[in-house]
């Protein structure tokens, strides 16, 4: 065998050991999944921009939501507007994931702000109907 080919089937086996180990990690660290869905009057100008413990991860425009899987433990969902014209301020949600979780939040536009609505927050029939019947 040349050396060429030696040096080879190493570096394929030393990438395939790291994946392997990489992989045995992941499942170990079982998480939750995390869903953002955009409210129905949302604007169909205006998107949101998310971040995750301060690292940006999607801007979400009309039509579209935000599906992912976190690992446990507390997480900062930062949101704001955009385009982010005239007053922008982002607003925080601390949420502590727990193992086989899912954390499904409705992003909503009120007053030129945009802030995350757990799924099972209770509306009044005037928020309700103001939301078009997002009960979700």
């Amino acid at each position: 065998m040349s050396s060429l080919t030696k040096y080879i089937s190493r570096l394929f086996l030393v990438c395939t050991f790291v994946w392997i180990v990489s992989i045995e990690t992941a499942a170990a660290q079982p998480g939750g999944r995390l869903i953002i869905l955009r409210a129905p009057n949302f604007g169909w100008n205006l998107a949101y921009h998310l971040q995750i413990d301060g690292r940006s991860v999607a801007n979400v425009a009309q039509g579209h939501h935000y599906d992912t899987w976190l690992p446990a433990g507390p997480h900062v969902l930062t949101v704001y507007k955009v385009p982010s014209v005239g007053f922008t301020e982002p607003i925080s949600t601390a949420v502590n994931v727990q193992p086989g979780w899912a954390y499904v939040y409705t992003a909503m536009w009120d007053s030129n702000l945009v802030f995350l609505r757990p799924s099972g927050a209770l509306l009044s029939p005037g928020a309700i109907w103001q939301n078009r019947g997002d009960t979700y």
